[in-house]
């Protein structure tokens, strides 16, 4: 019975450690992308839906307008015809004007058309309605040192990770003189 309450513990502590994996290092260039048009995003080189031009994958999301319908840019404000999708998670999913993204203005209710860090939006998409004017101006201390605040969240995400696989090798090495130590006392008996 200890034992299996150890397994069911590891195997938790892995799902954590994967799900962890999973948000920290998932691509940051998806940003404003429905769910249904990631595979379309997946291949190395992408066709402009408008099929005017193909762009290379590392220039999605570069803040610079390659396709005439801003295909390349749904999580940029680069192109005039661009789209951004809000998952809003708890609300109504939506797309806005890719104008409005990082326009100091909280669109979405979950407030991810603001990432650059420089004003706060609370996520309202559980209450149901935009933060049209609850958001506030973040001064973060890592902004102040001249560091994103995108960037400081991302670097403990992976300071989280780090720890977490210290934690899963502790826990397989303590499991391990666990058994080790059972099995001396059996042969001793």
């Amino acid at each position: 019975m200890d034992l299996h309450c150890f397994f069911l513990r590891f195997h938790f502590a892995c799902f954590l450690l994967f799900a962890t994996a999973a948000c920290c290092f998932s691509h940051p260039s998806l940003l404003g992308i429905h769910p249904l048009d990631e595979k379309y995003y997946s291949s190395e080189m992408i066709k402009c839906k408008d099929e005017s031009k193909s762009f290379s994958r590392d220039r999605l999301n570069d803040n610079f307008c390659d396709c005439p319908d801003g295909t390349d840019e749904p999580g940029t404000s680069a192109c005039p015809n661009g789209k951004f999708y809000c998952r809003n998670l708890g609300s109504k999913p939506q797309f806005i004007v890719s104008s409005h993204v990082n326009d100091h203005f909280c669109d979405c209710c979950d407030g991810s058309d603001e990432y650059d860090g420089t004003i706060c939006c609370p996520n309202t998409c559980v209450m149901g309605g935009n933060a049209e004017s609850t958001f506030r101006n973040c001064k973060s201390k890592a902004s102040k040192n001249g560091v994103k605040s995108e960037e400081s969240v991302h670097t403990g995400l992976k300071l989280v990770i780090i720890l977490q696989v210290i934690l899963v090798i502790f826990l397989v090495f303590l499991w391990s003189f666990r058994c080790r130590t059972r099995s001396r006392r059996r042969r001793y008996r």
